[in-house]
């Protein structure tokens, strides 16, 4: 039985994309050949914590601060070390972007280990401070057996990836599926979320509040909308105080719903008639969310991010609408345009649940299984 040990930023109950792919995967290879552990930083305030999740331990190491979106831990290094001795890993799957993980690995003897990088991102907009890691980085990818990327499009523009093509495999990312299934009396809670809106559309978006994430962008398209539909924030971040603050001249027109359970995301994903999906550029390099989004038969709204998969997961006047033009203004004509018109809406969310269906379930699990195999 071969051992693999992930390596995440951070793990759920955190939320974000990353760690929701970690999840599924761990989820998906739970009852497997293969026996797995997860080493992550702690997000929460206290000290490292081992813990056993159905079967999977998880380690989350005490964090004392964070830099510019890195955790810093130097007992990181000791605990990582602890695990590679005690749990003997034949494959370490590390996530990336995760600078100070990138240095640790590289200090540490890693003889006849396997490790597969799983590529999520590039670092962007860091300036100076990539340019501190960027040696770091690009050693770990020399050092990587394997390099797994999202999608075709992301690789075109990468630039710490082009040295490395010959060692990249593209594996995109797949959903929960059992997570959007519609249970029972989740139809009154759509009716419900639907009439608490007073029957006005429901132009919903979800994820972390973070400037990449274009939401500021979502809030000032409100101004050209209809008074008919009401634009619904779901989930919280560094930015939410500011977003809150900016929304306020449109009054009930903006609705900040914070951390949703999966259930009521589920839901809400249901009841929406479109689904915001605002990223700006490319540290949105995929889109976990829209994807579950067009799952559950909802038309989303994207700006086109050039070398991003996003504008592979949306398909343009096929799912939803890929906006050129990266403002408030031709964002907000692109949803005028499903908001005016329910058999589009109709029409792009049955293709929607088509497409995803199609390319983004559970075929990842027999190609990563065949890569930890190879390995």
């Amino acid at each position: 039985m071969k051992k693999i040990l992930h390596i995440s930023k951070f793990y759920p109950p955190y939320y974000g994309g990353i760690e929701d792919v970690v999840y599924n995967i761990v989820s998906e290879f739970r009852n497997s050949a293969y026996e797995q552990r997860v080493i992550c930083f702690n997000h929460e305030k206290g000290g490292t914590i081992r813990t056993n999740e159905n079967g999977i331990g998880i380690v989350r190491v005490k964090t004392p601060f964070t830099i510019a979106s890195q955790p810093i831990s130097l007992s990181y290094l000791w605990q990582l070390k602890k695990e590679l001795q005690t749990f003997k890993p034949d494959i370490i799957h590390v996530h990336f972007p995760n600078p100070l993980i990138a240095v640790y690995l590289l200090l540490l003897s890693l003889h006849h280990i396997k490790v597969i990088i799983h590529w999520h991102a590039d670092i962007i907009g860091k300036n100076m401070l990539y340019w501190t890691i960027k040696p770091f980085e690009r050693r770990a990818l020399q050092r990587a057996d394997v390099i797994i990327t999202t999608s075709e499009q992301y690789i075109e523009l990468s630039k710490p990836l082009l040295p490395f093509k010959d060692k990249i495999r593209i594996l995109p990312n797949t959903i929960n599926e059992t997570k959007l299934q519609l249970q029972p009396g989740d139809n009154d809670t759509i009716a419900h979320i639907r009439s608490w809106y007073n029957g006005k559309k429901i132009v919903f978006f979800v994820g972390r509040h973070v400037p990449y994430k274009g939401i500021d962008l979502l809030i000032k398209a409100t101004r050209y909308l209809p008074e008919n539909c009401v634009v619904v924030i779901g989930s919280t971040g560094e930015q939410t105080a500011y977003l809150q603050e900016l929304a306020q001249p449109y009054g009930e027109k903006i609705q900040f719903v914070g951390r949703l359970t999966d259930t009521e995301m589920r839901c809400y994903l249901y009841a929406a008639d479109i689904f915001a999906f605002p990223s700006i550029d490319r540290r949105e390099a995929f889109g976990v969310a829209l994807a579950e989004a067009l799952y559950c038969g909802t038309p989303a709204v994207t700006f086109r991010i050039n070398g991003s998969g996003v504008t592979w997961v949306n398909q343009d006047k096929k799912t939803g609408i890929i906006v050129d033009e990266i403002d408030e203004k031709h964002y907000a004509e692109a949803l005028n345009v499903l908001l005016a018109d329910e058999a589009l809406r109709i029409q792009y969310g049955q293709t929607a649940q088509e497409w995803v269906r199609a390319h983004f379930l559970k075929n990842r699990i027999d190609s990563l299984s065949e890569l930890y195999d190879q390995c």
